[in-house]
């Protein structure tokens, strides 16, 4: 398909969003998977222009969110906070010398301060959830939110992918595999389709630990707003991460709701998988050469150092 056709596809609105409200719809039926998902909605972003961009990035945070809450109607109470205790020390470790490192390379290569550190709290904490929290605190401006966006997310879709394999490569037992999925993917979209691609009790341990590791986001930004301004800014705390604690308190001590967790179960995975054909149909061409070079070589660096450390510590610890 040669640029001239690709251009008259993308300016015309009907064929847009057929294709569109099409791929979506097909990410809801059971044999589609989540890297699946993705790859329809980058392969809609090379060829194809999205008929509503504000609509589908209302759906992709909507559909993110409530996935996640949903899921915790599929975790028991008692098993969560174990699996939380046993690795709180390797998760603070994993923080800390991913936002250390970050910074450390961020100045090396001269990138504007405020791009660095969102890059680094998106790799170390969670993605674009992390960079949406420290973004007012740092006072971002649409640009840097959306080059530490584009970073992390192309670098997602490459976990979603490349994690099972490495996982399967090594024989990685399912607890092995979760706890090295929550601590170095960035996304907890990205993170989620992947230990589910790996397992059901992958998806358990990695869903949970994310979310442990997910709510440093809270001391994290609120520490960042401080030293920016002398404020702190509640409202962008991730109330998702409440919802989903909430709905697993549920299903631990309210038997009689655990007729509706299988239903609750698929709408998690669907949306899940929805959400990521949203995600990925945000990454087009342009996208990707606006991040740059020398964000991406901060993101791509940080992120193999995450994965290796933590690949090697999961694996002496969890034997």
């Amino acid at each position: 398909m040669n640029n001239i056709s690709i251009q008259n596809i993308k300016s015309n609105p009907t064929i847009n969003k057929v294709v569109y409200i099409t791929l979506a719809l097909l990410t809801l039926t059971p044999w589609v998977s989540t890297a699946a998902a993705l790859f329809s909605g980058i392969f809609f972003a090379i060829f194809f222009k999205l008929p509503n961009q504000q609509l589908n990035k209302k759906i992709s945070s909507s559909l993110l969110k409530w996935s996640v809450v949903f899921l915790g109607f599929g975790l028991n109470a008692t098993d969560a906070i174990k699996t939380g205790s046993e690795g709180s020390l390797i998760t603070f470790t994993s923080i800390a010398l991913t936002l250390t490192l970050g910074g450390i390379l961020g100045r090396k290569f001269g990138l504007d301060k405020t791009i660095y550190r969102l890059i680094a709290s998106g790799t170390a904490i969670c993605g674009g959830s992390a960079i949406a929290a420290m973004a007012p605190a740092l006072k971002a401006d649409e640009r840097q939110i959306s080059v530490a966006m584009g970073t992390v997310f192309i670098l997602n879709a490459v976990a979603l992918v490349l994690f099972p394999i490495v996982g399967n490569y090594l024989d990685m037992s399912q607890n092995q595999f979760g706890w090295w999925a929550a601590l170095a993917i960035h996304d907890t979209s990205a993170v989620v389709g992947a230990a589910q691609a790996y397992g059901e009790e992958a998806l358990k341990i990695a869903t949970t630990v994310k979310l442990t590791r997910a709510l440093w986001i809270v001391p994290i930004s609120l520490i960042a707003a401080f030293s920016q301004s002398g404020k702190i800014n509640f409202k962008t705390m991730p109330t998702f991460i409440l919802g989903f604690v909430i709905a697993m308190l549920i299903n631990s001590y309210f038997p009689s709701t655990h007729v509706i967790a299988p239903f609750c179960n698929f709408i998690a995975h669907k949306g899940l998988a929805l959400s990521l054909f949203t995600i990925g149909c945000t990454l087009d061409l342009d996208s990707v050469k606006h991040v740059g070079t020398k964000p991406m070589y901060q993101g791509i660096i940080l992120w193999c150092c995450a994965s290796v450390v933590s690949l090697i510590a999961v694996l002496h610890i969890f034997k």
